[in-house]
């Protein structure tokens, strides 16, 4: 590992060239993030798993540089063009913007009109104007004319193009400009002919323009997406007469004919050549930052909606509402297994209702189902109330489920590998029981972008987004743990140190020997080698099993230390866990050695107070108000109960209880002034709002949350 490249890193990041060097070891040896952070924090210093990722990234951005840098070297060289001045330039550059710029005058173009003037022989007149001493340059440019150049007009015209390329390619023209579109640069939006009533959405964006620096992220994003569907167009850039006064600065050097030949090349050069380039530069620039806004949003719901408190294991009566096509209706056991599937129809007639009635009563009673949950789509509100009238012999608690991404996972593959002899309906159904017993374990089957969060998700780079979304997944099932027994295919992909192959080997070990009853047990599964034995076992959890560390996030390379702890005071493993008395006597001094530290022991002593406890925290409900059904239950001044669904940089959609969700706006969120509503409010966060104002045509509700009391 280069030391440069883990100095550059650890001065970036504020951390020291050690962590870094270490962290990158691990890296190099298979280890994932998860690990690392969890596993590995003598090495690391204690780095988080956002720290690590960032290694990781700027580690990769130097790596392209640098591959960058030896392919210009290479090129440039085999040219016969490489001076050792121009090598050290090369060297000396710490981006990519700086090393195109180095290479452009040397880079294969097309034919150019500079090029075409060079081969008519006019690279002699262009040179001789570019020194501004001549002040007759008509005269000296009819020497020119020949069979290639018409007349002076034809020579001067050459001449300027050959110009306005070395003002194109001059590095000290480029930073200048780059430097005036970040502080002055302004986004102006023109709606195209005819286009208005196809893009009534985008009205906003018709005739806009705002300093672009200015420009939030989402909104920068919305316009760009209405130029991608041709609604508008748009341009970036600063004031004409301020760039053409910027390059005028570096290239007139006087005052005469040859002067007014350069200023004429410099305006074409600018409105030819650089600010086309430069404002390309600029979109991809604020683009990638947008992306990387809109990307953090997303991955901070999704991490949220991941992390979200599971009901746990409670017997479901699951019911994916409809009308004409009824209600499908499954019963899954503890473990989320498909149990009994049949079809109600409470909405079409008395009849059929009072048959659902005793089908649903029938299938409470039959199978003690402690859980009626109910998705939240078409028909839903009108199933909750149908199954609130029925009188049950026991308790029996009734949950609406958000069922966004439901019929994604039912049509996916996931989905049909799981239930390959049940329809779609079925398979909805089951997904939205699942994901009320454990919603990490049941979303992870589904496209992140079909989850209802997220900020302009389909406008985003769509393999970093990919990159970023399946990074959160992964430290989700990591941070909960997974139980082996029990836990499907997909989820144990994303434990770190399993890929498919592996999960599927687990599976199919699973099924031939029952159930695992040790961690050690994992090493006879197909393919599990010691790295990958290593990189996954403490994030597998085997319930009721002889050794209760095997249900614990303590890794087995460390059960000697606690086997060390229990014998030193006397005791067994299973008491020391439970003695909460005796956990306070173990001393730490008396455990670290060369391979385990404080941090180390700290997280050690943390889990046996709370041996598998999952960090998602306890399951709240929450009960809507039963007399909405639709927004035209609504009026202004109502003040409601809701679920924080997606939070974006201009605010907050909330669940109500009815198919619309309302937007609470950034400056609506708090009595003091909102930069970030993220700050304030998270998803599944439980709110109460008021009624702002309701427009039923359009299917928006604005909601407020000022001078509105928070339980």
């Amino acid at each position: 590992m280069e030391t440069n490249y883990n100095l550059k890193i650890a001065s970036l990041l504020k951390i020291s060239a050690k962590q870094v060097e270490n962290t990158l070891d691990l890296m190099s040896q298979g280890a994932t993030i998860p690990f690392i952070s969890r596993y590995r924090k003598e090495a690391t210093g204690s780095l988080d798993e956002v720290q690590i990722a960032q290694i990781k990234a700027e580690h990769n951005k130097l790596v392209e540089i640098e591959t960058r840098r030896k392919a210009i070297i290479k090129a440039i060289d085999k040219q016969e063009k490489l001076t050792p001045e121009l090598k050290k330039q090369i060297d000396n550059a710490v981006s990519l913007t700086q090393l195109e710029d180095i290479y452009l005058p040397y880079k294969k173009k097309k034919k150019t009109r500079a090029s075409k003037a060079r081969e008519a022989g006019l690279e002699p007149l262009a040179l001789k104007i570019i020194m501004q001493r001549e002040d007759d340059i008509e005269t000296i440019a009819k020497k020119f004319i020949n069979e290639n150049v018409a007349d002076v007009e034809f020579a001067l015209q050459g001449a300027r193009d050959i110009i306005a390329e070395q003002v194109n390619e001059n590095t000290q023209a480029r930073n200048g400009m780059r430097n005036l579109f970040n502080r002055k640069a302004v986004i102006t939006t023109k709606v195209l002919k005819d286009k208005e009533a196809i893009g009534i959405k985008y009205k906003d964006y018709f005739n806009f323009d705002e300093v672009l620096k200015k420009a939030p992220s989402h909104r920068v994003l919305a316009i760009f997406r209405a130029e991608n569907e041709k609604i508008i167009r748009v341009n970036i850039a600063p004031e004409t007469e301020d760039a053409l006064y910027s390059l005028n600065k570096v290239f007139i050097r006087n005052d005469n004919k040859s002067s007014e030949q350069v200023e004429m090349a410099v305006a074409d050069a600018y409105k030819r050549l650089l600010k086309p380039s430069i404002e390309n530069e600029v979109r991809k620039d604020i683009k990638e930052k947008a992306d990387i806004e809109a990307i953090n949003v997303f991955t901070k719901n999704l991490r949220q909606l991941l992390l979200a408190p599971p009901l746990g294991q409670k017997r479901v009566l699951a019911l994916d509402p409809g009308f004409r096509t009824g209600c499908k209706t499954v019963y899954i056991d503890e473990q989320g297994n498909l149990k009994h599937y049949t079809t109600i129809f409470p909405h079409t007639g008395s009849a059929k209702t009072i048959e659902a009635l005793e089908t649903v009563t029938k299938l409470v009673e039959e199978h003690d189902i402690q859980i009626i949950a109910i998705g939240n789509g078409t028909a839903s509100k009108e199933t909750e109330k149908f199954v609130k009238r029925i009188r049950f012999k026991n308790k029996v608690d009734i949950f609406i489920v958000d069922e966004s991404g439901a019929s994604i996972y039912s049509a996916s593959k996931v989905a049909r590998d799981e239930f390959p002899d049940h329809d779609v309906t079925v398979r909805g159904a089951v997904s939205i029981g699942r994901r009320l017993l454990d919603p990490l374990a049941e979303l992870v089957k589904i496209d992140p972008k079909s989850i209802g969060v997220g900020q302009y998700q389909h406008d985003v780079d769509q393999t970093k987004l990919k990159e970023s979304l399946d990074v959160v997944v992964e430290s989700c099932v990591n941070v909960v743990g997974v139980e082996v027994n029990t836990a499907s295919k997909h989820l144990l992909t994303y434990v770190s140190g399993l890929n498919s192959g592996l999960a599927q080997n687990i599976v199919d070990y699973r099924s031939e020997n029952g159930a695992f009853k040790s961690r050690k047990e994992l090493k006879k599964v197909k393919r599990m080698g010691a790295k990958s034995f290593e990189q996954s076992a403490g994030f597998l959890r085997i319930r009721g099993a002889k050794n209760p560390l095997d249900n614990s996030a303590v890794h087995p390379e460390s059960y000697y230390i606690v086997e060390k702890m229990a014998k030193n005071l006397g005791s067994d493993i299973e008491t020391l866990i439970t003695d909460k008395d005796l956990q306070k006597k173990i001393d730490f001094k008396n455990y670290i050695d060369e391979k385990v530290g404080e941090a180390t022991l700290k997280d050690i002593i943390n889990e046996l107070a709370k041996p598998g406890r999952d960090p998602r925290g306890e399951f709240q409900s929450l009960d809507f108000d039963e007399t909405i059904s639709s927004i035209s239950d609504l009026s202004e001044g109502m003040v409601l109960q809701g679920i924080v669904k997606n939070v974006t940089n201009f605010g907050a959609f909330v669940d109500i209880g009815i198919k619309t969700n309302g937007l609470v706006h950034v400056s609506q969120i708090a009595d003091k002034y909102v930069s970030n509503p993220a700050d304030i409010i998270s998803v599944q966060q439980h709110v109460t709002v008021k009624i702002q104002k309701v427009d039923v045509e359009r299917g928006r509700i604005q909601l407020t949350m000022k001078g509105v009391k928070q339980s």
